[in-house]
């Protein structure tokens, strides 16, 4: 091994990766020009193996309807299009698709090898015994069906009024490739720059990771993830994406969609206290600990992580319990921001009403048409 190899050994610096997430609490959108601006000035903690948006309220004309994102994969075009063929055909079987088109894209972007990706809008047509199944969790088996059964498709976002965009490259390489800040006005937006840990870099692996309107955006190592994976796979969530963060979705969608717990409850099952404070915890509280983590054991995310969830209407920052990543949070008027570091909040709102370092384990929550955070 030469010098200058085992120098970028040493120096590959696994606590990097930049999160940033912007939300206008009144509901009013706008364009993502400020959040490309934040992310790509951590530029530094990335290496252009992966970046990627979500944005909610982009969809307006569509927002009755699910948006699926669909890539497709392969070593040239007519792949890519057997592919799409065989995804068509599977989606009319099982939806109304009102629309369907080719995501827009600057084909004079310079990213590595990039997908087919194309978007449909749906409605379930459900029939037999799937016409019982509540809508969502019938886009969700629909979503694993794909991602499980179709060669070479991907369904990378599957929600109502929002849209995943993300790939292989540097997060501004990959908003000018699908021209975010032209064609999209949102009042969520969330954003991810990668620096590899333990995954391959390849498009559908690059972060938001999406199912229905939940997306996740994360920095750090999920160490825990195979026993996190094998609980998941109990209630049907099928792991396919070749990382640590589909793991945290599936636990979100899982929690908080299907079980209805609250954030708070969440927060404390996914990044909950050491047991020497669970020892010093009053009896009510000590014993709500204790129960979660005997029950919700399997799904206690170890290592160091911060992550940004979002869904419709809410925006939520949560840090490891010892805050090994780092997270910012601010406020100015309604709008509510997270982020790796606060200069980037700070490049595009210079003014703040509130800037605070979240605990370690307590979450930061916005919601829509609510100043005060919960």
């Amino acid at each position: 091994m030469t010098r200058r190899r085992r120098r970028q050994l040493f120096e590959k610096e696994i606590s990097a990766c930049s999160i940033f997430g912007a939300m206008d609490r009144s509901g009013e959108r706008f364009r993502g020009d400020g959040v490309i601006k934040a992310i790509a000035n951590m530029h530094v903690r990335g290496n252009g193996l992966g970046g990627g948006f979500a944005a909610y309220g982009i969809y307006p004309r569509y927002q009755d309807y699910y948006a699926f994102h669909i890539m497709f994969t392969g070593p040239n075009m007519e792949v890519k299009k057997d592919a799409k063929r065989v995804t068509d055909a599977f989606l009319a079987e099982g939806f109304d698709v009102v629309h369907d088109e080719e995501i827009p894209y600057d084909d004079q972007t310079r990213v590595r090898d990039p997908p087919l990706a194309w978007r449909y809008f749906v409605t379930p047509n459900k029939k037999g015994e799937e016409a019982k199944l509540p809508d969502e969790d019938y886009i969700v088996s629909k979503v694993m069906w794909v991602n499980t059964r179709i060669d070479n498709a991907y369904v990378f976002s599957s929600g109502k009024n929002m849209g995943v965009f993300k790939g292989v490259g540097f997060p501004e390489e990959i908003a000018e490739y699908f021209m975010l800040d032209r064609l999209y006005e949102g009042y969520i937006w969330t954003a991810h720059g990668r620096f590899p840990t333990n995954t391959q870099a390849w498009w559908g692996g690059a972060h938001p990771f999406g199912l229905l309107d939940w997306t996740v955006v994360h920095n750090g190592e999920i160490s825990s993830y195979g026993t996190n994976r094998r609980y998941l796979e109990m209630f049907g969530y099928s792991c396919t994406l070749q990382t640590d963060t589909e793991v945290i979705t599936y636990a979100v969608d899982l929690l908080m969609r299907r079980q209805k717990l609250p954030i708070s409850v969440v927060s404390k099952i996914l990044s909950p206290p050491i047991w020497n404070s669970i020892d010093k915890m009053s009896d009510r509280e000590r014993k709500l600990a204790t129960t979660l983590r005997m029950v919700y054991g399997p799904l206690l995310m170890n290592g160091p992580f911060t992550i940004i969830i979002a869904h419709e209407g809410e925006m939520i920052g949560l840090t490891d319990r010892i805050r090994l990543r780092p997270l910012t949070a601010a406020t100015r008027g309604d709008m509510l921001y997270l982020s790796s570091e606060e200069a980037s909040i700070r490049l595009i709102s210079p003014e703040l009403d509130e800037v605070w370092t979240p605990n370690g384990g307590e979450p930061v929550v916005g919601q829509l048409n609510c100043r005060k955070l919960v």
